[in-house]
């Protein structure tokens, strides 16, 4: 049994493992790319510790970094486990080892919330950087959600009143529309139509993930976002506004929306995150709490810093 197999088996095993680390996201997000899994067993041979990772080579440097549109990484380690200080350390000392044996020139992966392995790849010699996310944790009660709105928040859906939202959207019309644009924004789209295919047609096919847009009367596309989900929460991954109509609401109107259906599937709503301040003071307007969450990375091979600073790996 390959190492993928095993962790599709701990996977389904760890249903609450998430989203981004599951084994058929993964697949999706590295498609055409190789992506493998790090295993640490206990005594008796049992996992108790597993790192899905994206490994790349370009020119002689081989890395691990994040697959695109994916937010968390890292290490997995079993609930029973996550509490003990000495046992983290262990995993993390038996995860350091297995890297430095894939002779890599790079590494960086970002953690989840709450996990206690950056501290223990920290004082293992690995750089450590917080990163913020922001989240509504309790989805119980929507007014109380709507009332914790900004003022502004609230003015743009009142200005939103004559739009709906539509859950007609398919996958290539929301891949013309995001290409669309941030051409209108003299940006070009970061992934590829193919790319989006695949990763949205496996999040529905296993139902953790939807389009919903924002439309008027005549059937315009205001904004639109894909959300996907798991047991824990769910998450605002692609949002997408259409410049055109920056002052019908619409942006507002479309994370109301996309809070709805987090309702009814889960138990928390992530904004996804941004450490760009503009972006980040936007979700801190819709009643958020921050979220702290770390990048691990070590550079092995300190030629890589300056392959990556003059684009050489391109």
């Amino acid at each position: 049994m390959t190492q993928k197999e095993q962790y599709s088996l701990l996977c389904k095993q760890y249903p609450e493992i998430n989203i981004f680390m599951q084994d058929w996201w993964m697949s999706a997000v590295c498609a055409g790319k190789q992506w493998d899994v790090l295993f640490c067993r206990d005594e008796k041979g049992e996992i108790c510790a597993a790192m899905p990772y994206l490994f790349r080579k370009r020119l002689f440097f081989k890395y691990i970094i994040m697959p695109q549109q994916t937010q968390i990484g890292g290490l997995w380690i079993r609930p029973d486990l996550r509490d003990s200080i000495q046992k983290v350390n262990e995993i993390c000392a038996d995860i350091k080892e297995q890297l430095h044996s894939l002779k890599l020139s790079y590494y960086c992966q970002q953690f989840p919330i709450g996990s206690p392995a950056p501290d223990a790849m920290r004082n293992l010699g690995f750089k450590v950087k917080a990163r913020t996310t922001y989240r509504i944790n309790d989805l119980s009660n929507l007014d109380k959600i709507i009332n914790s709105f900004s003022k502004n928040k609230k003015r743009q859906l009142q200005k939103a009143l004559s739009l709906h939202v539509a859950n007609d959207m398919d996958e290539e019309e929301f891949y013309r529309f995001h290409t669309q644009c941030l051409e209108l924004k003299h940006k070009k789209i970061t992934y590829t139509r193919e790319f989006f295919l695949v990763l949205y047609r496996k999040a529905v096919a296993h139902n953790q993930g939807k389009i919903i847009a924002i439309r008027d009367s005549d059937g315009n596309a205001h904004a639109a976002v894909f959300v996907v989900w798991d047991k824990q929460q769910m998450y605002y991954l692609i949002p997408c506004y259409n410049p055109i109509y920056k002052d019908s609401g619409a942006g507002a109107l479309l994370a109301l929306e996309a809070i709805k259906a987090a309702r009814e599937v889960t138990q928390a709503f992530d904004f996804e995150g941004s450490m760009i301040r503009g972006v980040a003071n936007h979700y801190k307007q819709f009643g958020t709490e921050p979220h702290t969450y770390y990048a691990v990375r070590k550079y092995y091979n300190p030629m890589f810093w300056f392959a990556v600073m003059f684009n050489t790996l391109r």
